[in-house]
């Protein structure tokens, strides 16, 4: 079996990974190392949770533990598509070079300009990265790419899913020709393989395991729930808990997944006011909050996060017991990523999705996606009490009891009224008919001012017919009586 110790890493390096306690690569970095080392691309096709973070900041160290980085000219380049995920490469970066001198500056959005300008015009070894940012310092004139001698580009598939594709291959572009490209990606879009054709030269390919492959250790499980209209979000709400509540303490910790961000804000306040220790996070919340939440989370302070899918892609976040889709995820790969944050590094993990009859097809990709069927639950939990359909149509039915009320009540006035009543019933009848003649009389009104326009000309035009139109009043017989031989005509 391959050790850390038979991969040629720096001994600075070996150092600090038996301080963490790691003696045995994981597939992906057994497979990627060796080449990144010798100096060669690698195209690296793994499923979340593998490794790929270290597979390549262990070589990237090894390499550039020798040289210094001048101003605002990084030796190497990280590009990740997510604050969140870059943060986590920077964590990595300070564990395993920790016995070196090699630098470091993290470029995301939410932080002050002046304090990264600060730590690029002192020389970074290493630059981290989300593209946006990357690209706002090189055209204000504070980064220069020339060079960049190893350039990694993580989630490469997140990266297609947030349309930063056009980025990377400008950021591409700017980097020099004769630069080591590490290219990591959990599969394999048609796009993706354009650019890794285009960029890539003789890429070490290696590839763990097959393509969009959930892992054997995680328990799937999806509920099936009907639709209730309105209330449908409702109803998943109060099944998420006794979900939770059902399962107990195997529930160490989870995340609950939620495609809107505005639904990630309302189940988390959901989960609160229910008395259950939760916290959101998602790309419109400030980048303090969020740090702090999912430090909280990695601590065991927080008990449930409540993310949308900025949290599904590479978070290292260890010993997550559950994962809770609350929607089905709207793109298959999704699936396969998020309920990749539990059940990883061989652990076991739970992962338990909610369905209603819209997301039929979405399931059917998903399956499609990973071949296999998700095992059904049993959506029998929800109590009578919560799901409040009888209330719903208890409702409805008032209504129409005071309705057909009022129509027997009717009917017994109607009997009950005197012969004189009665007798009247023919006069109202012929008492409403005037509306429709006052009705006749307007619709007849423009008729009758077409034919009488001009006053003094009245008795002559009516003799003659229609007056015609364009002509005045006081024209001679003849030419009017031309006009209309030629009308009638």
């Amino acid at each position: 079996m391959t050790k850390f110790t038979d991969l040629k890493l720096h001994t600075k390096v070996l150092k600090a990974i038996a301080d963490v306690g790691y003696e045995t690569p994981t597939p992906i970095q057994a497979g990627a190392i060796p080449p990144a080392l010798e100096g060669r691309d690698v195209l690296g096709i793994a499923q979340t949770g593998t490794g790929k973070t270290a597979s390549f900041t262990l070589p990237m160290i090894t390499l550039l533990n020798r040289g210094r980085a001048r101003a605002r000219m990084p030796r190497s380049l990280v590009l990740a598509p997510t604050r969140e995920l870059a943060a986590q490469v920077a964590e990595n970066f300070d564990l395993y070079a920790k016995y070196t001198k090699l630098t470091k500056a993290l470029l995301i959005g939410g932080v002050s300009f002046k304090e990264q300008d600060a730590l690029i015009d002192r020389g970074v070894d290493v630059l981290i990265a989300t593209p946006g940012r990357l690209l706002d310092h090189f055209e204000r004139g504070k980064l220069i790419l020339s060079d960049v001698k190893v350039m990694v580009v993580d989630e490469a598939d997140r990266m297609l899913d947030m349309g930063f594709i056009p980025d990377i291959e400008r950021i591409f572009q700017m980097t020099p020709f004769t630069r080591q490209t590490l290219f990591f990606s959990a599969t394999m879009a048609p796009e993706i393989e354009r650019i890794t054709n285009t960029f890539l030269s003789n890429p070490e390919r290696i590839e763990v395991a097959r393509q969009a492959t959930t892992s054997e250790t995680i328990t799937q499980a999806v509920y099936e729930l009907p639709s209730a209209g309105r209330d449908t979000s409702k109803k998943k709400r109060d099944f998420l808990r006794q979900l939770i509540d059902l399962e107990g303490e195997k529930v160490t910790n989870g995340i609950i997944f939620c495609n809107r961000k505005v639904d990630v804000d309302i189940v988390a306040k959901s989960l609160k006011k229910y008395k259950h220790d939760a916290e959101p996070i998602h790309g419109d919340l400030d980048q303090s909050y969020r740090t702090r939440t999912l430090e909280g989370f990695r601590n065991g302070e927080i008990r449930f996060l409540v993310a949308s899918d900025v949290a599904a892609r590479g978070l290292d976040i260890p010993n997550v017991s559950h994962v809770f889709n609350f929607d089905v995820p709207s793109h298959a790969e999704d699936y396969v990523h998020r309920i990749g944050r539990t059940g990883r590094a061989g652990r076991s993990g739970s992962a338990m999705m909610i369905s209603t009859p819209k997301d039929d097809k979405l399931l059917a990709a998903i399956e499609s996606l990973i071949e296999s069927t998700i095992p059904r639950g049993d959506t029998g939990l929800v109590k009578p009490s919560e799901a409040k359909p009888e209330k719903a149509e208890a409702k409805e039915d008032k209504p129409t009891k005071s309705r057909s009320r009022s129509r027997s009540k009717s009917k017994e006035a109607k009997e009950e009224a005197p012969a004189e009543t009665k007798d009247a019933a023919p006069e109202t009848e012929q008492d409403a008919k005037p509306a429709p003649k006052r009705e006749e009389k307007r619709d007849d009104k423009p008729r009758e001012e077409k034919r009488t326009r001009g006053g003094r000309g009245r008795g002559r035009n009516e003799d003659r017919g229609p007056k015609v139109v364009g002509l005045g009043d006081h024209m001679p017989d003849f030419i009017a009586q031309s006009f209309e031989e030629r009308r009638t005509d």
